[in-house]
């Protein structure tokens, strides 16, 4: 099975968009049986809280299936646990480093890399726009599931 970690700061916006739009397409694909899916915080400011309201409103307006959930922030562990950390913007990035540790298996990275387009998703949290973000975390979502989907192939 492989298991995956969407961080951002908080775990209110980005990260548990990114889980549960890539639940929703792994499910379409079949696969929830071989991919876990969670998401993390890099900051603890905002542990036990759910999520911001504009990310359940995007949600539900994409017609992506979610669950309600507490933040939680990255562990040490968590790099043991999961394959792939994947962060939000380099300063995500960043943060998951201090937090793990070195990562000399080469499991984070940024979700929009694994786009034609790499760059940081803004957090709507600042910006106010959840529509922008939702679209780069559909965007990193895709190039992510076709990248992991090629390397299971080989």
């Amino acid at each position: 099975m492989i298991k995956i970690i969407f961080v951002c700061l908080g775990n209110i916006c980005r990260s548990p968009m990114a889980e549960f739009v890539f639940k929703d397409m792994i499910r379409k694909e079949g696969l929830e049986n071989e991919v876990y899916i969670e998401s993390a915080a890099t900051s603890s400011e905002e542990v036990g809280n759910g999520m911001h309201p504009g990310t359940t409103t995007k949600l539900r307006e994409m017609k992506i299936p979610f669950t309600n959930r507490k933040a939680r922030q990255l562990t040490k562990d968590d790099s043991e646990k999961f394959d792939y950390i994947i962060g939000m913007e380099n300063s995500n990035v960043r943060n998951i480093v201090r937090i793990i540790g070195h990562d000399s298996r080469n499991k984070v990275h940024r979700l929009l890399d694994f786009s034609e387009n790499p760059r940081d998703i803004a957090d709507p949290w600042y910006t106010g726009n959840f529509d922008i973000t939702y679209q780069d975390i559909v965007e990193g979502c895709k190039g992510f599931l076709q990248w992991i989907k090629e390397r299971t192939n080989e």
